[in-house]
């Protein structure tokens, strides 16, 4: 009993810390000059591959990958991911490499020892809008633009105490596609009244590491066509770019998904027949 009373002092201390913490911080929080970041934390969205069952929208990816090639293949690599992957998608092996034909890698060396380029094939990966990283940065104010392979899984808010805990529950997981749909809707935010945005940056309260960056709004309504009639706003390319970002970072969610239900019920029914059987082998014994 006196460790079960101290485990719960323990906890005690412990929430009342992270709420006089979060208090402290709000109280030291300065509308003009933030102290935290993102000055805004984002929403969670309804996304389909959410939740245990969830599954990806494969019009929704078609989608997200053309508002990719069109917006963000101007400053963003995608280094990580081969056209042929393309196939998950729905497209055929034809139309992959159709569009992959579109691109141009360099290759080589050849039988002169100099390098070339040619057009990229299924088995290519997404080539960078820019010959080498050095020079992506100097094209971008200093800094290279980041790569998109795995950016739905390396950005995310921090959702803090007590939320992360029901977080275990629920399976929460799409914190960088809400990261990125923020992000992406809120640079039409005005700054609050006093507050100084620097020279060539500019305002989005939902960027992670400041109040301004350098990226300016990239998208607006109806810049990318739709072929299926969805809306073309900035709301919903954000949340199809968003999408289709977290399949290249988890190209497999849901196969991996299916694997784990397996395993939850194969566990679930060997318990049983485990129990069943200790209270079979058991049931003559006096207890």
């Amino acid at each position: 009993m006196k460790k079960i009373l101290t485990g719960l002092a323990v906890f005690g201390l412990v929430v009342a810390g992270a709420f006089g913490a979060a208090i402290a911080a709000e109280e030291g929080h300065n509308e003009a000059e933030p102290t935290h970041f993102p000055i805004h934390k984002p929403t969670q969205e309804k996304w389909s591959f959410a939740g245990p069952f969830g599954t990806y929208d494969k019009a929704q990816l078609q989608r997200g990958l053309k508002v990719y090639k069109e917006v963000c293949s101007a400053c963003h690599s995608m280094e990580l991911v081969a056209f042929r992957t393309l196939e998950d998608l729905g497209y055929s092996e034809a139309q992959v490499k159709a569009f992959a034909a579109e691109y141009e890698v360099q290759d080589g060396p050849n039988a002169d020892g100099e390098m070339f380029t040619r057009k990229a094939i299924p088995s290519d990966h997404f080539p960078s809008p820019f010959p080498n990283h050095a020079a992506a940065a100097a094209a971008n104010g200093g800094a290279a633009p980041p790569d998109f392979s795995l950016i739905a899984k390396a950005r995310g808010v921090e959702r803090g105490f007590p939320t992360f805990i029901f977080d275990i529950f629920t399976q929460y997981a799409e914190a960088g596609p809400d990261y990125i749909h923020a992000l992406l809707t809120g640079f039409d935010e005005q700054p609050p009244a006093g507050m100084q945005i620097a020279e060539g940056t500019h305002y989005n309260p939902y960027f992670i590491a400041g109040k301004s960056l350098a990226m300016a709004k990239p998208i607006s309504d109806d810049q990318v066509t739709y072929d299926d009639g969805a809306p073309q706003t900035v709301d919903q390319y954000s949340r199809d770019v968003s999408a289709f970002l977290m399949w290249a970072a988890e190209p497999h969610l849901e196969a991996r998904k299916q694997t784990g239900f397996r395993v939850m019920a194969f566990l679930l029914l060997f318990g049983a027949l485990v129990y069943l059987t200790k209270r079979k082998v058991w049931s003559g014994v006096a207890h």
